[in-house]
């Protein structure tokens, strides 16, 4: 199953008719990437992540992947019409002209476009849902499950992310370096929190700890439990 394909990054159909995955973002006739609309303010996240960190982040740092992406893909119209997840997962096949470039860029602009949505204002533990009963069975508890991420995460030498995953039918924590995508390990994300310094600096300096720690309290379970179910189909 395609874990998310290029109209799946606009579109998360289902049969409650579930809200766009990642925003209302129109797709160009030459199905260009293009930066995914948040689906709440930048303060909305305060005061565990700053407006200004969401505005840096968000509107330049995720806005210079995707344009980086479809610099890279410009010359090659049979890939721009690929599922992005798949050309994350078979980089071998991408010319070796453009590897990096597409798996630097095109993995920022799915790992961002999650990020997005696996925050919204007034998140936290409560109703974890489905997740959360398999999250408990595979780790021993939610306070577990925080420190087996929080360690990948402050584990993470320079920049990168830490994930849970669903692997062969099992849940796994991960850290992947740079914006390195995990569908390129044949994994998916249902939750990843960002540890490159842009995404914290501003507010937290140097204390990556203290980020980690305060961006549990902004954790869409909704969102990560429409992953979930994706992985279960």
């Amino acid at each position: 199953m395609s874990i998310l394909n290029r109209r799946e990054i606009m579109t998360l159909a289902g049969a409650a008719g579930v809200t766009a995955m990642f925003g209302a973002t129109a797709r160009s006739a030459s199905a260009a990437a293009t930066l995914p609309d948040l689906l709440y303010a930048k303060d909305a996240l305060e005061p565990y992540i700053d407006a200004k960190t969401m505005e840096i982040h968000h509107d330049r740092h995720h806005q210079g992947y995707v344009n980086n992406l479809n610099n890279a893909l410009a010359d090659h119209p049979q890939l721009q019409e690929m599922p992005l997840d798949k050309l994350l997962a078979d980089l071998d096949a991408v010319p070796e002209s453009i590897r990096t470039a597409v798996r630097n860029n095109g993995g920022g602009h799915l790992n961002h476009s999650l990020f997005w949505r696996m925050m919204a204002p007034g998140g936290g533990e409560k109703d974890r849902g489905a997740i959360g009963a398999a999250i408990d069975s595979t780790f021993g508890s939610q306070e577990n499950f925080q420190q087996t991420l929080g360690a990948a995460a402050g584990g993470q030498f320079g920049s990168g992310w830490a994930w849970l995953v669903a692997s062969k039918g099992k849940l796994e924590v991960i850290s992947t370096a740079n914006q390195d995508s995990p569908v390129s390990l044949g994994k998916m994300p249902l939750l990843g929190v960002d540890v490159w310094e842009h995404a914290y600096y501003l507010k937290y300096q140097n204390k990556r700890a203290d980020y980690v720690t305060a961006w549990w309290n902004v954790v869409n379970w909704d969102f990560v439990n429409q992953l979930f179910s994706q992985a279960k189909g």
